[in-house]
């Protein structure tokens, strides 16, 4: 059938009615139709997710030393540098369980408490570990290290009592043989005691506090959710470390965890300043055989990528280090607690103070704003409102972290 010259003159001009769309916007469908898509340059998506609340453990005691246990969000003010930030919750009720850590000093200068000290921390272990470790429901666990020459886990997470206390009573100084002599270094740099060059020296009870801090934050409690915190027993001079002061604080902000110190003070060291390797003072300046004895789960022969021959920062000892102020800074840093080992009958006293603090403890949360999601250090500040003070008699003391590492990143 022919058709008449007048229908395909008007079936063109209806298509050319018809408006054009971009090329680029369509795609021929499998059956035919034309399917319009997406404009071609869509707005991004929005890749960054939910702020993640920011949990704060607090501590509040009244003049009297005395846990304070009935204050509410409103019985506070908080910010988040400097910007005033929106309370969400505040209470003692918490189904979140506690990762503890022992870290102990078996240094020779700490050797005088050491007995006391493995009792009162076995009575400790008693108060935050549960009687029945089959108990679902009883979620705490603990871990131990001691640290002196060398840092070594002798038992990492348990919820077992026994366990705990069986290793806190074997545990002792690390034994080294050096075929140079005990704690004895050929000294190719500028060494601790400002001489240059080739000359042995020896290193005096080398106590590596800083990287048991920095070992028990970033490889055993980074990873754990719930409420977290560290006990450290040392006299606060750090001899050997390959990490800093600010590194191992760094770690532990990083983790989210507070650390309790207990101080106590040993015997004066003879010599004022801290010879050998900067950074270590081990020959060739990394640990001697790694970790005696090897890590559980994986560190035998040494630490891998993290302790490699060289200098550190954090081993050099200069004269006039105060042990008490170190141990006074971690713990304000992180907002834990600081004790003074007067006589060695107080360690049962502290660490009994301690476990109620930890019990007693507030939990604090709140979304901070502006949101962060690259992963930089906030300074927060929680203090108690005039009319929580004038109802606790014009004095409280609230112990709480200087601040904390936003996630999504590190810094360094």
């Amino acid at each position: 059938m022919r058709v008449p010259a007048f229908a395909c003159f008007l079936a063109a001009m209806l298509l050319l009615a018809l408006p054009s769309a971009p090329v680029s916007a369509q795609q021929p469908a499998p059956n035919g139709p034309v399917l319009h898509t997406a404009p071609s340059n869509p707005p991004a998506p929005n890749l960054k997710g939910p702020v993640p609340d920011v949990l704060v453990p607090v501590i509040v005691r009244n003049k009297h030393g005395e846990l304070v246990n009935s204050l509410t969000a409103a019985d506070f003010t908080l910010t988040q540098d400097g910007k005033p930030q929106t309370i969400k919750s505040f209470s003692q009720q918490s189904d979140q369980p506690f990762m503890l850590g022992l870290l102990v000093d078996t240094g020779r200068n700490v050797e005088g408490g050491l007995d006391s000290e493995r009792k009162a921390a076995e009575k400790f272990v008693q108060q935050m570990l549960p009687t029945d470790p089959t108990d679902p429901k009883q979620g705490n666990q603990a871990f131990l290290i001691h640290f002196d020459r060398e840092v070594e886990l002798l038992q990492d997470f348990t919820n077992s009592r026994d366990k705990l206390n069986q290793q806190l009573e074997q545990m002792g100084p690390t034994l080294h043989s050096n075929p140079q002599g005990p704690e004895t270094t050929d000294d190719g740099g500028n060494g601790g005691n400002g001489q240059r060059g080739g000359q042995a020296s020896t290193m005096q009870n080398p106590s590596q506090l800083y990287d048991a801090i920095y070992l028990a934050s970033d490889d055993l409690m980074k990873s754990k959710t719930g409420r977290k915190a560290l006990v450290v027993f040392s006299d606060g001079v750090d001899r050997g470390s390959k990490e800093t002061l600010m590194e191992a604080m760094d770690a532990a902000d990083h983790a989210n965890l507070s650390v309790f110190t207990v101080y106590f003070r040993g015997r004066e060291e003879s010599q004022s300043a801290f010879p050998g390797r900067r950074g270590g003072g081990y020959p060739g300046g990394g640990y001697p055989g790694g970790y005696p004895g090897g890590y559980p789960g994986g560190y035998p022969g040494g630490y891998p990528g993290r302790y490699p021959g060289g200098g550190g920062g954090g081993g050099q000892r200069t004269p006039g280090v105060d042990g008490k102020k170190i141990m006074q800074q971690i713990a304000t840093r992180t907002g834990g607690q600081f004790f003074e080992v007067k006589k060695v009958a107080d360690l049962d006293q502290i660490y009994s103070t301690i476990a109620e603090s930890l019990h007693g403890e507030y939990l604090l949360t709140y979304t901070p704003e502006p949101a962060d999601n690259e992963g930089g250090y906030h300074k927060i500040e929680l203090k108690a409102t005039d009319a929580a003070l004038k109802a606790n008699k014009g004095e409280l003391t609230v112990v709480t972290r200087d601040g904390y590492y936003a996630p999504g990143g590190e810094s360094n």
